[in-house]
């Protein structure tokens, strides 16, 4: 008896002796009261507070009225959101590789004592000796400034006259909450005072003589606002022949490597850019600047108004710091974690994990219909990724789609005209989207699921594991030396392959490693302009998108789309309507939901548990309350919070 009492009050510690008394003689078991325990901190995140305890032993209480009550609300939203973030492990920690939009920082010596210069990576400008670097040449600097990598040479002061001719002076959109204004005067920390969730690395904030930064000075390319700008060609088609020796012979052997301090000859360490073909046909047209075309064949694209298309970091390195921001989930904007200093390529990444956030407490919250994780088309936004799905995105493509005639997507995961109206500094401000655009896809065609899962089978394996309850494992199969490229029938493959090849060609029209749209009108799933040369190869645009061990006289294969030609024209719409089709996607639900609040796997013995909540959550509309309640109401959950020694295993 005494273990019982000592339990009952560690259970009960918030009431007084005299309540905790009351209670040990009510009509209450000790079962009872660690159910209603359990219960409120599943879906308040919390134990019951004393005016809770003494609602609950009134005589009239009824504990199912009390969990439809409390069935709503920011922290049971949140409970479930968990549940799905950890199964798609769609954390923050991941890198975006951002060359079209990130800035790198460098300190030289200017006229007056040090300075320091933004700028971008392989930006084209006019001048020969700096074209696709940095805009002042070694003449001007005494180095070569390469991104990422550390300055070669012995820096010596610019001249004033050079500094003012390569770069400008701009306002940049982080400083400034008015950036768009024609004399911006809200500065960041003087005037401006953003919340504690916008924070710049105090790297950004400092001059090199420690003096504070009201204004940066960027290269004069990089800081053009323009809209549009037109395709550049130097005249240059080919690399400049090879140096010959005294005997008029071409030196052969590797390129000896200038010596620690020394430049090389040229000042370059490569050749300046070569006019691709494209820009050779298409001189003078215009483009779009915030594509990535612009950057790669532009002079006079920049970054846009206060240079709002592109990223800060203070410095030239992979790792170069931009923003404070949490490495992992915040508990909430009372109790969030501790917040560190993040290398600027991790800041969209981490705000395309609280978008995913933010979409799955939207859809509990309301109670929707949890089809839509995979079907629907809204979500929420806030300031970045406003900025990301206006601008950034924008300009990671296009690369080898331009030999396709596409310049710039043209149907895209997430249409531009319909990101709200927000600065990049709104990181509080979250609005609702209602469609995203024709393929949206719920969380499918998200960026932190399409980059978490890069390929497009490791998109179809974490759908089929995540909402069927199912995994790729074959436990017989036999591996035998093969080249049959068609893993569907090569032997040892075909047991996983047959199922995982067909899903995974709904995700062929996603680019790889990124989010852009390969529509059908430039990109049918067999492309008869793309055929095998004479070495039984394809060109370099072709086979960036199409795979070659499936062309034939007919054409060539999209990648990951020879597992269903169908499928890849239905894209990750047609996945989430297939899935949730499934007869399997219901009780996966009912099993990933029951077997978190039960706080252990479900078992054989569970089955008659989760036939019931399935039924019920199918003639409900696919409400997960509805499991929710009928999981907190079972023997099962009753039974699963007993402190014997076999808690939460067979009674």
């Amino acid at each position: 008896m005494s273990r019982r009492v000592l339990a009952l009050s560690l259970l009960l510690a918030s009431c007084s002796h005299a309540d905790t008394h009351q209670a040990a003689n009510s009509r209450l078991s000790l079962e009872d009261y660690r159910g209603f325990r359990a219960t409120a901190i599943d879906l308040l995140g919390r134990a019951p507070n004393r005016a809770e305890v003494a609602e609950l032993e009134k005589p009239d209480f009824k504990l199912d009225t009390w969990i439809d009550a409390h069935l709503t609300g920011a922290q049971y939203a949140s409970r479930l959101t968990r549940v799905y973030m950890d199964l798609l492990r769609l954390d923050a920690n991941t890198n975006f590789g951002m060359m079209p939009w990130q800035l790198y920082r460098v300190e030289v010596q200017g006229p007056d004592g040090p300075v320091y210069v933004y700028y971008r990576e392989n930006q084209r400008r006019s001048d020969e000796n700096v074209d696709g670097e940095f805009c002042l040449s070694p003449d001007d600097t005494g180095q070569i400034i390469r991104p990422r990598q550390q300055p070669v040479g012995t820096a010596k002061k610019v001249s004033k006259e050079s500094l003012e001719h390569a770069t400008v002076v701009v306002k940049p959109w982080w400083l400034y909450r008015d950036y768009k204004a024609e004399s911006p005067h809200d500065l960041y920390g003087d005037t401006w005072k953003p919340g504690a969730e916008y924070k710049l690395s105090e790297t950004l904030l400092k001059e090199p003589d420690r003096s504070a930064t009201k204004e940066i000075r960027i290269c004069r390319e990089e800081a053009q606002a323009r809209d549009t700008g037109h395709i550049y060609a130097s005249g240059r088609t080919k690399l400049p022949p090879k140096p010959k020796d005294a005997n008029g012979e071409k030196e052969k052997g590797k390129k000896e490597k200038p010596k620690p301090g020394e430049l090389p000859p040229g000042g370059r360490y490569r050749p300046a850019p070569l006019d691709k073909p494209y820009a050779t046909e298409h001189k003078g047209d215009a483009v779009s600047c915030a594509t990535r075309l612009a950057l790669d064949m532009s002079i006079d694209c920049g970054c846009g108004v206060a240079l709002e298309r592109c990223m800060p970091s203070d410095g030239d390195g992979q790792n170069s710091a931009g923003f404070y921001f949490p490495n992992h989930e915040p508990l909430g904007e009372t109790q969030p974690l501790d917040s560190a200093r993040q290398p600027a390529q991790r800041w969209f990444p981490y705000w395309w994990s609280r978008e995913a956030v933010h979409f799955f407490d939207d859809l509990f919250a309301n109670d929707e219909d949890f089809r839509l994780v995979l079907t629907g088309k809204s979500t929420l936004l806030n300031g970045p990724l406003a900025q990301f799905y206006k601008s950034v995105q924008r300009s990671n493509c296009c690369g080898p789609e331009v030999s396709f005639g596409m310049t710039e997507e043209k149907e895209p995961l997430f249409n531009p005209a319909k990101v709200p109206d927000l600065q990049p500094s709104d990181v509080s401000v979250w609005k609702k989207v209602a469609d995203r655009g024709p393929h949206a896809a719920g969380i499918l065609t998200m960026p932190v699921f399409l980059e978490k899962y890069a390929s497009a089978r490791s998109r179809a394996a974490a759908l089929y594991s995540v909402f069927l309850c199912k995994s790729f494992v074959s436990d017989s199969a036999k591996l035998e030396p093969s080249t049959e490229p068609n893993l569907m029938i090569r032997p040892g493959c075909s047991n996983c392959h047959a199922t995982l090849e067909p899903l995974a060609a709904y995700f062929a029209r996603i680019e790889p490693s990124t989010f852009t749209f390969l529509p059908t009108s430039e990109f049918p799933a067999k492309n008869p302009t793309c055929k095998k040369d004479a070495k039984g190869k394809l060109n370099a645009s072709c086979n960036a998108l199409y795979d070659v061990a499936f062309t034939d006289d007919a054409g060539a294969v999209l990648r990951s789309a020879y597992g269903s030609p169908q499928h890849a024209d239905e894209a990750a719409t047609g996945a989430g309507k297939d899935i949730v089709a499934m007869p399997e996607f219901a009780s996966c639900a009912v099993e990933r939901v029951a077997s978190s609040f039960l706080g252990r796997p479900t078992t054989p013995e569970d089955a008659p548990l989760l036939e019931k909540l399935t039924s019920d959550f199918k003639a409900s509309g696919y409400k997960i309350k509805t499991i929710v309640r009928g999981v907190l109401l079972s023997d099962a959950y009753r039974h699963a919070n007993d402190l014997s020694s076999n808690a939460g295993g067979k009674q």
